[in-house]
């Protein structure tokens, strides 16, 4: 029997229980589906997180406030005081002890209540200094950034981000306006260019003011010197490492720390971000696809287990075919190609499904999928691969059938 043949026949025997068939290759289907839908998830969530961190600005170093012991000696973890102080920035754009830095803007957040006419709006509200625009590479759409008079005044002004600006007002007419942050008075000067957001945050949605002004005004109390984060921009890419040794030894300096595993702050440049980011959600994607496999494995037992069947209805059969002359490699070869086909098309529609997921899934989670090719060929392979595998112990024993005793079968 040729190879044209041998496909004809094992064809027709997966069409004569359709059924059958299609609950045979359920398995290997929702296998290679969620394998395409959780890498393409993992990678898609690493690619925001990504873009996230890239937003921040380029050749950028972040500042936090470390952790710090309090009276009884216990030690917090970073992030649980506030450690960092404005004077803090101002060391840091000193040319002489800091020359590979370029730009310095720290950040007092907060999230408070924005209300124009009979609109009220809560978002994330943010002191900072005149180089913010430069160090986090932000744009304006209409006005301008408020000016080092207005920061040293501390003026009652505020720029808005697109979304704050088109929820609290609409889409012109913005600048020259005023809104009430905290019960207090700002006049707008100036909206920024749209960024982009994430699952996790919304670069438009924000309010910008001077640091002096949030400090005395929305944000004071006991701890108005303190600010949340520094971002401090390196002169380029070449210098980044110098500059994070810059930072990190005149914040060390101020703070009167000899041992930077003691240190009551954290210095970490954009890269290392990416980069742990990345390899946070590589192994994350790596754990999901591991276990959408195993649905591919259970396929594969669920072939090998309707290929058994397969043979004992067919004994008769086998044992006509061998009688007549058909040997033992043309029987295995036959069984072999049903569970080939089965793997072949529960892949085929497994990858279809995926990719149909995968395109309609973003819009419900707000996460992007991305999808991979390489990814898409290799769960299709494995699913032809381990129906094969799973088809050789039922192929091999219909081929070792003897005639004789097959024909007497019942």
């Amino acid at each position: 029997m040729n190879w044209s043949e041998t496909l004809s026949t094992a064809w027709h025997a997966i069409r004569s229980h359709t059924l059958r068939s299609l609950l045979t290759v359920l398995g290997i289907l929702v296998g290679v589906a969620a394998v395409v839908v959780t890498v393409g998830l993992g990678l898609g969530t690493q690619k925001d997180v990504s873009e996230q961190i890239s937003s921040l600005g380029s050749n950028l170093l972040i500042v936090s406030p470390g952790s710090s012991t309090d009276s009884t000696g216990i030690r917090g973890g970073f992030g649980t005081s506030t450690t960092l102080k404005a004077t803090d920035a101002t060391a840091l754009q000193s040319e002489v002890a800091a020359p590979d830095v370029k730009s310095v803007a720290p950040e007092k957040t907060s999230s408070l209540s924005l209300v124009a006419n009979d609109t009220n709006w809560t978002t994330t509200v943010t002191g900072t200094t005149t180089e913010w625009p430069e160090v986090r590479s932000r744009t304006l759409s209409a006005g301008s950034f408020f000016t080092e008079e207005d920061y040293a005044s501390n003026a009652h002004v505020v720029v808005l981000g697109s979304e704050t600006a088109s929820e609290l007002f609409g889409r012109t007419g913005v600048v020259g306006q005023s809104v009430t942050i905290d019960g207090t008075a700002f006049d707008i000067v100036g909206v920024l260019d749209s960024a982009g957001s994430s699952s996790s945050s919304n670069l438009d949605d924000a309010a910008i003011i001077p640091l002096t002004t949030a400090a005395s005004t929305v944000m004071g109390g006991t701890s108005s010197s303190a600010v949340n984060t520094i971002y401090v921009k390196a002169a380029s890419d070449d210098v980044l490492s110098g500059a994070y040794q810059e930072v990190q030894s005149i914040l060390l300096n101020l703070h009167g720390i000899t041992d930077a595993d003691s240190a009551d702050l954290t210095v970490e440049s954009q890269d290392a971000l990416v980069d742990t980011a990345t390899a946070v959600y590589q192994t994350l994607t790596v754990l999901l696809a591991g276990v959408a496999a195993l649905s591919l494995l259970v396929g594969g037992i669920g072939v090998m287990n309707i290929m058994l069947v397969s043979v004992t209805e067919r004994t008769r059969e086998i044992g006509l075919r061998k009688a007549l002359g058909a040997p033992p490699g043309a029987i295995r070869n036959q069984f072999l190609l049903e569970a080939t086909v089965l793997g072949f098309g529960g892949g085929i529609v497994g990858v279809i499904l995926g990719i149909v997921v995968a395109l309609v899934l973003p819009a419900i989670i707000g996460s992007s999928v991305v999808l991979s090719p390489p990814i898409v060929f290799l769960a299709m392979g494995v699913a032809v691969a381990i129906s094969l595998i799973f088809g050789v112990y039922p192929a091999t024993r219909a081929a070792r059938l003897v005639p004789i005793d097959a024909l007497r079968g019942e």
